[in-house]
């Protein structure tokens, strides 16, 4: 009788197992990543989880602000591997977060690019930067958050230490002379990219042997006009960098611990600020897990949402990055966000009230509202 109920469990576990679905554009995804993003794909329409971006120096402080805040902790925690600064203004370039700049602190929206000097730089190093991200995601791992993390990355040639106007470089973008040398195997642009990229997937190598399934969304708001891989349109442009780096991380690297987040900007008709139609820079469904989009200055469209869902084609979306956050009456009209990510710094930009109304919906899922099982299954309380 013991060896027939063993059996059946046998069986009905076998049963179970093949029935699970791969939802991973990268077929050797590890368990932990399947059921990560196989969680997104339960929650559609149904729930949205709570994030919060923390630049890389201060650990999980804008996190546990929002929790002072809502008295709630947000689920998904996220942090960028940055870049060193090297420059004269380097809170000009907060922003976007750099590496050894001192506590740029909370910032109203007129202080948002203010310069200022030197002092503002402390001795942390790359290295221990990096490190310290890895420790404090494998930590915030096992207390059972969400991780996701970018990459603000000086262009190729500069390895990790540049200054800001290099990265967000506007005008002055590589020429299409430049961007091919980048995208073409073997140049000393390409190598240069692959020295930059091969010392990231070293750190997400940790986390891979760590357990840590990580939501990656690399090079974010290609379709604006201000980075330095973006406004590259076609299938030698921006795709083509995307698609560089998914084989690089993926064939080459082995990273089967990454879901892959194609990270737009909201298209806006912004003279100097624009950002194009979300079509041109669509690396395709093979390359992508998960669609999302930043959505800034309170530009709420409800194409932003729908469009995503239509080139997607079921695949999840979510809100990269936004300041201030969209309001609960948005959220009812726009469902099929996954999650929301305040902007580091930003939270306190006319969006406290919204997030504490956010917050206490209970289609808004926080820390305290899923627990993740020793099997890594994702459980709604």
């Amino acid at each position: 009788m013991k060896k027939m109920m063993i059996v059946l469990v046998l069986i009905i576990s076998t049963l179970v197992y093949s029935q699970e679905k791969n939802f991973c554009v990268n077929k050797d995804a590890s368990k932990e990543t399947q059921r990560l993003l196989s969680f997104f794909y339960e929650i559609q329409g149904k729930y949205t989880l709570t994030a919060q971006h923390n630049f890389i120096g201060v650990g999980s402080k804008y996190t546990e602000e929002v929790k002072q805040l809502t008295g709630k902790t947000p689920l998904i925690w996220g942090t960028d591997f940055s870049f060193s600064y090297a420059g004269d203004s380097p809170k000009k370039f907060r922003h976007c977060g750099p590496i050894n700049l001192a506590d740029p602190g909370l910032m109203k929206m007129e202080d948002y690019r203010k310069p200022s000097d030197s002092s503002d730089l402390s001795n942390l190093t790359v290295k221990e930067a990096r490190e310290a991200l890895v420790k404090n995601a494998i930590q915030k791992h096992k207390e059972g958050f969400i991780i996701t993390l970018m990459w603000h990355a000086c262009p190729p040639g500069l390895c990790d230490s540049c200054d800001g106007q290099k990265i967000w470089t506007l005008e002055n973008r590589p020429s299409q002379e430049e961007w091919n040398k980048i995208t073409t195997d073997g140049t000393e642009l390409n190598e240069g990219w692959k020295q930059q990229v091969d010392n990231i997937a070293g750190y997400l190598k940790q986390l891979r042997d760590a357990g840590v399934p990580v939501l990656w969304r690399p090079y974010h708001e290609m379709n604006g006009v201000w980075f330095w891989w973006g406004a590259k349109k076609g299938e030698e442009g921006f795709k083509k960098l995307w698609i560089m780096m998914y084989d690089r991380f993926v064939n080459y690297h082995k990273l089967n611990n990454l879901i892959w987040v194609w990270d737009t900007n909201a298209p806006r008709d912004i003279p100097g600020d624009e950002a194009f139609s979300y079509e041109d820079f669509y690396p395709g469904g093979d390359y992508v897990d998960i669609l999302a989009a930043d959505v800034y200055r309170n530009d709420w469209k409800q194409s932003h949402h729908d469009d995503l869902i239509r080139i997607g084609k079921g695949k999840p979306i979510a809100i990269g990055e936004c300041a201030p956050p969209p309001t609960n009456e948005i959220m009812q009209k726009q469902k099929f966000w996954s999650w929301f990510m305040p902007w580091g710094n930003l939270i306190h930009f006319g969006g406290v009230e919204i997030l504490k109304s956010l917050y206490a919906q209970k289609y808004v899922l926080s820390r305290e509202d899923v627990n993740i099982d020793t099997n890594g299954n994702y459980n709604i309380k």
